[in-house]
């Protein structure tokens, strides 16, 4: 029994995100009652195709409809502090905060025309469906309520590929260059934590570039374009006259008022514990790595052997999960926040996490609400994802890889210009 809770939940639970995967099973329901697998071999194949997609769509639009509402109802309660009552709180016990309304409907319309959903008679409704339409109905929600006054990044997977940087080719560039001549702020907010902007630049001088020649070319007058980086550690900002045109902004000029209560020998023996932990994971998987400790962070990088692979996805997940065990349950863990995750081919623990690093950009850049601002990261797993926090701080998009980032901004324009 210990070894199955084990399989089930500390190595599942945790990879699933339960609105999507209760809306999925939702519309597995119409799926198997309306799709007719038998209709490839049936003499009468075109109208009993045409007559399954028009029952599988109808029916898949009228569940989006009441989800959209459920959704409301659980708005309605959080403008009264009652969400904990809201129908869709006991359906879904983990789902969190909402900061505008959802048009599950209409994208459920849009993304059908798109990714034929209703038509498909042997792959119900999958994962990656709800999680597109979810973030269409959030576009379309954010570009009907007015301007969008904060768009912010993740970096790796998000705008470049993994361990790789923002080259002068990337075209994710002229779309942000796009929502910066609209006047939308434009915030990276990565766990990358470095001291010094020369690093940043190495990152992302393709989109620095651009911006500085933007200005030069009198594209856009005032660009605000500010890093974010160690989660919400170390803030940079687009200077046309700096090096590597990035400025160092101290830390006391944007920090939160909560993150000031944070000691810093509360800090360190966080630190001191996660480091720890990760050193006992090293030797009990016998992994060829390295830890890597900065002031605010801690984490283990591989150690290239030739012959020997790389950390493999359960590996990691293992060490998050453990970390996270050992911090939660500790008295420092239980006074400064934190983030144990993933990196994809490491794993860190951050002080602080992307909730405070988006909250201290809306801050910065005078006030921006969470229903102005959107975040778009890869990773809103529930555990070992850094982006799952920013949930708390403002709308958020969920994309799976740079093209779907670059995809992402197209639909964002298209639907700002109907």
């Amino acid at each position: 029994m210990t070894t199955r809770y084990r399989v089930e939940y500390a190595l599942k639970t945790h990879r699933r995100d339960q609105l999507i995967e209760w809306i999925k099973g939702l519309l597995a329901v119409p799926f198997v009652l309306h799709s007719q697998p038998s209709a490839a071999y049936d003499e009468r194949r075109r109208s009993v195709l045409a007559k399954m997609e028009i029952g599988a769509h109808r029916r898949y639009a009228e569940i989006m409809h009441d989800v959209e509402e459920l959704i409301n109802d659980h708005i309605e309660h959080q403008s009264r502090g009652t969400q904990g009552r809201s129908k869709l709180k006991h359906l879904v016990p983990s789902v969190g905060v909402f900061f505008t309304p959802l048009l599950l409907e209409e994208a459920f319309e849009f993304q059908d025309n798109r990714r034929k959903i209703s038509s498909r008679r042997f792959v119900p409704p999958s994962f990656n469906d709800i999680r597109l339409t979810l973030n269409s109905a959030q576009l379309m929600s954010l570009t009907r309520n007015g301007s969008i006054d904060l768009v912010t990044f993740d970096g790796d997977v998000t705008l470049y590929d993994d361990g790789e940087s923002l080259t002068n080719e990337n075209p994710v560039i002229p779309r942000i260059l796009k929502l910066l001549r609209q006047g939308t702020h434009i915030g990276i907010v990565t766990a990358a934590g470095y001291t010094d902007a020369i690093k940043y630049y190495g990152r992302l001088h393709g989109l620095l570039d651009a911006v500085a020649k933007a200005i030069t070319d009198k594209e856009v007058a005032d660009p605000k374009v500010i890093i974010l980086g160690g989660e919400s550690n170390y803030l940079f900002e687009f200077d046309f006259h700096a090096e590597s045109f990035l400025k160092y902004v101290p830390r006391k000029t944007w920090m939160l008022d909560e993150m000031r209560s944070w000691q810093e020998e509360d800090i360190q023996s966080l630190l001191d514990l996660a480091e720890g932990a990760l050193r006992e994971c090293v030797g009990s998987m016998q992994l060829s790595a390295q830890i890597l400790r900065k002031d605010r962070a801690v984490g283990i990088i591989p150690v290239p052997i030739p012959g020997k692979p790389k950390f493999n996805r359960e590996q990691l997940e293992e060490i998050v999960l453990v970390t996270q065990q050992i911090l939660d349950l500790s008295t420092p863990g239980k006074k400064v926040p934190f983030c144990a995750f993933n990196g994809g081919n490491d794993v860190f623990v951050d002080i602080g996490d992307k909730s405070y690093g988006v909250l201290s950009c809306q801050r910065y850049l005078g006030g921006i609400e969470g229903s102005k601002t959107l975040h778009v990261g890869d990773q809103f797993l529930s555990a070992g994802a850094n982006d799952f926090k920013a949930r708390l701080a403002c709308t958020t998009a969920w994309i799976a890889s740079p093209a779907e980032t670059v995809a992402l901004l197209d639909e964002l324009h298209f639907h700002s210009e109907i």
